[in-house]
């Protein structure tokens, strides 16, 4: 696949987004994330909106509903729908987002419906997430699970969910669901 000027729009508007935010508990540049997600799709045979989806995908989460209509404007309809799509709690007004563990369980039920697209984009969302987790956890053992707002349990619970949704609509040998397994298997055997 040619990547067109399009992605190199949306990288830098990631970048300029996520200016300032880092990966949680450590001094890593956010943007670090959504790019090594827009690889993974990339290298998972996703399309270029895919690719700029996975690129632009926590935008909304993390920096604000607004950035929606910009988003549409700039890189298209597909792209803004696999983005709400990948989305599990925009922030209201005062910052604050739904209850954590009532987002977990619309988004796996969203995930069970969703488009494929949308599926591919969000596996690799998360295979980024447990490795991290699990790269960390081999590096300082379980004070990883400090860095979030839950307990090591919910993260477990979430993750062998994720894994079964994920591997149910992209099928038990994709890639995606394997590596996903091995990486959640390093810190939640």
């Amino acid at each position: 696949m040619l990547l067109s000027d399009r992605y190199a729009e949306a990288l830098t508007y990631a970048a300029a987004a996520h200016h300032g935010q880092f990966r949680k508990g450590t001094g890593i540049p956010y943007i670090a994330h959504p790019i090594a997600v827009s690889a993974l799709a990339i290298e998972n045979g996703g399309t270029e909106s895919q690719a700029i989806a996975a690129l632009l995908h926590d935008v909304l989460e993390d920096c604000g509903a607004h950035h929606g209509p910009e988003i549409e404007r700039r890189f298209g309809a597909d792209v803004l729908r696999i983005v709400e799509g990948l989305t599990d709690g925009v922030p209201d007004d005062s910052g604050a987002k739904p209850e954590w563990r009532s987002r977990k369980l619309d988004y796996l039920a969203h995930l069970a419906t969703a488009d494929l697209q949308t599926v591919l984009v969000s596996a690799c969302d998360k295979l980024h997430n447990a490795t991290a987790i699990a790269d960390d956890h081999a590096l300082i053992g379980e004070n990883i699970f400090e860095r979030f707002s839950q307990p090591k349990s919910e993260t477990v619970w979430y993750y062998r969910e994720l894994l079964r949704v994920l591997a149910d609509r992209l099928g038990e040998d994709h890639q995606l669901p394997v590596r996903l397994k091995a990486a959640v298997g390093r810190w939640a055997p």
